[in-house]
């Protein structure tokens, strides 16, 4: 059923708000309504007295950021970010319109409701509730909301910082996606903290072959070639290798479960929906994703292409590289199209005990347990400019949801009560940190 606006609290509203700018990111240039999202924020953010700055590198690719003054300057401050773009919806494959920014049952739903404009106005709420108390944070945060994340950030943060690192100055920490939200493991609730990420490889292999009419004997066929290859590398079940974030996960959801560190797999399996999620984060992954040939029924194509998603973990780039180029065969090219860095950070220090105190404090005695992004987020970015990033984007959510499917899928959502939890931790940390 749904509520009437009106009735809501203030972060759902603004994230609703937020999910009806359509801000798809197609990739290659190819987005929208990211200036409309980023002056929606900057004028909320100057509504609570903070002075913005926008810089649009490319024509309606715009990022928007205020600093926060902090009660103790000589302190470094913490970067809070978020993305306004988001992933395309195909309409016709969901229940909701997916920019329509509907509340039902107790949800929002809508593209972006977890990925990641619940978290966008978590920040922003978080920071009012502190602004219009007459409070400050305890040191100054650096908010900033970037374009391009679902393109990997290249024409977003990745500009961002090259041409703008003066709005990060004195910055030392960050956080934002993905981390802090609650898993079930064999029923019992237990948060993840997300302090590392998978490297990303984004990669293209090409095929070619002789051009020619669709009714003849050709085994020179480009489209053969690379279907073969495609075929191969989708197919590839790559080893599990632990870092010092995984193997810790491991430990951990062992005291949980009782069973033994030593089953990667299995462990993954008591985090119920979360199992997908953990399990990427034991190994390589290489996903095709978009295939393109041709263009008439009867003429065999010179060229044949594809993307292939690749996630590796830190470290192991130019390795997993050379045993791609192995696995597809030394007659199909691989061209890179976006190559990002991973990090890995020990799951300790002032922020993350302040990030794990603030969750303590909201939902006493649940544990709370690092772990490795198998996806990227713009901290990736801010690495360069020597600011650590964490995942930390609270949520207290519902044993049986599925959230982290939801990432890129149908039907999008996430529990009002999730946002109202995420604010009240985020405004905790703000306050004490």
């Amino acid at each position: 059923m749904s509520a009437p606006e009106v009735d809501l609290p203030e972060v759902a509203r603004l994230a609703a708000d937020l999910i009806r700018f359509d801000t798809s990111n197609f990739g290659g240039g190819d987005a929208r309504g990211e200036r409309e999202a980023a002056e929606y924020v900057g004028a909320y953010l100057e509504s609570l007295g903070l002075r913005t700055e926008y810089y649009e590198p490319i024509t309606r690719r715009t990022n928007v950021m205020a600093r926060v003054p902090g009660r103790d300057p000589d302190k470094p401050a913490l970067v809070v970010h978020g993305h306004l773009d988001v992933v395309p919806a195909m309409a016709d494959d969901w229940s909701v319109d997916p920019f329509g920014g509907v509340v039902r049952d107790g949800m929002l739903w809508g593209r972006g409701a977890v990925d990641m404009k619940n978290m966008d106005a978590m920040i922003l709420t978080s920071v009012a509730d502190l602004l219009r108390a007459g409070e400050q944070p305890e040191r100054d945060l650096v908010l900033a909301f970037f374009a391009d994340e679902e393109n990997g950030g290249v024409e977003g943060s990745a500009l961002v910082v090259r041409e703008r690192p003066e709005w990060f100055a004195g910055a030392g920490e960050a956080i934002s996606e993905v981390g802090g939200y609650s898993i079930d493991v064999a029923g019992r609730r237990a948060y993840l903290l997300q302090v590392g990420e998978k490297a990303l490889m984004w990669i293209r292999l090409v095929a070619r072959g002789r051009a020619g009419h669709g009714s003849r004997l050709h085994p020179d066929n480009a489209v053969t070639r690379l279907a073969e290859a495609v075929a191969a590398l989708g197919r590839t079940q790559w080893p599990v290798r632990l870092t010092p974030t995984t193997r810790e996960l491991l430990g951990r959801l062992s005291d949980l479960t009782g069973l033994p560190a030593d089953d990667p797999d299995a462990l993954a399996a008591t985090a119920g929906p979360a199992e997908a999620f953990l399990r990427s984060t034991f190994r390589t992954t290489t996903n095709p994703t978009v295939l393109a040939a041709g263009y008439k029924h009867n003429v065999i194509p010179e060229r044949a292409e594809a993307l292939v998603d690749v996630r590796v973990l830190p470290g192991t780039e130019d390795a997993v590289l050379a045993q791609l180029q192995e696995i597809v065969g030394d007659d199909v090219e691989i061209e890179m199209v976006v190559r990002d860095i991973g990090m890995e950070t020990p799951f300790q220090g002032a922020l993350v005990d302040a990030m794990v105190g603030a969750l303590g404090r909201h939902d006493p005695g649940v544990p709370v347990i690092p772990y490795l992004l198998g996806a990227g987020t713009d901290n990736k970015a801010l690495a360069t400019l020597g600011i650590t990033g964490y995942g930390f984007a609270p949520l207290r959510l519902p044993a049986d949801l599925d959230f982290t499917g939801m990432f890129h899928g149908v039907d999008e959502r996430v529990p009002v009560d999730s946002l109202v939890f995420g604010q009240q931790v985020l405004t905790d940390l703000f306050r004490t940190y």
